[in-house]
């Protein structure tokens, strides 16, 4: 006897899309944001030896800004800043990163900060790296790794630019 295998219109369809969902959730999704972050709380040590050498204490918040699955969060830095005019630093903290649905997103974060000649006084380079750490709701299970560049963008103000990229945890 000949049997015929059956199946219902569109089951081939829907399990190519599945797949193809699947797949796409699978892969890492790019990050490109910026949040110029304000000063609400600080506490500067400053060294007693004749150096320039501090350590800034620092809580700022901020809006992030631009493409990717952390646009639009509110942003709130939690940042220990080690200094040594005019040579370097060592720069690091968590950004706590909260979008509109109330989903948290927790970055580790840190640079290397370099001084380098410029107009008048030296310029401060701060290069570094992000990390998702953790998170709750849809940041929950991910996975997420960029580099961080963090700028002046005004007296007190500092302008954190982060690339990379966040997908489901492997």
């Amino acid at each position: 006897m000949n049997k015929q295998r059956h199946t219902r219109p569109g089951t081939a369809i829907l399990a190519a899309g599945l797949a193809l969902a699947l797949g796409a959730a699978a892969q890492a999704a790019p990050v490109a944001v910026e949040a110029v972050m304000t000063p609400k709380e600080q506490m500067k040590f400053e060294f007693g030896d004749g150096s320039k050498h501090f350590v800034l204490a620092v809580r700022r918040e901020g809006k992030a800004e631009g493409e990717g699955i952390l646009a639009g969060a509110s942003v709130t830095e939690f940042g220990w800043h080690d200094i040594r005019p005019p040579v370097d630093g060592d720069p690091q903290g968590y950004l706590e990163m909260t979008d509109a649905d109330g989903d948290l997103a927790v970055l580790k974060w840190s640079v290397r900060a370099i001084f380098m000649a410029g107009e008048g006084k030296p310029a401060l380079h701060d290069n570094g790296v992000w990390e998702l750490v953790s998170g709750t709701g849809k940041f929950e299970g991910m996975r997420g790794v960029g580099s961080l560049v963090i700028e002046p963008a005004g007296e007190t103000e500092r302008r954190f630019i982060l690339e990379g990229e966040i997908s489901d945890a492997p």
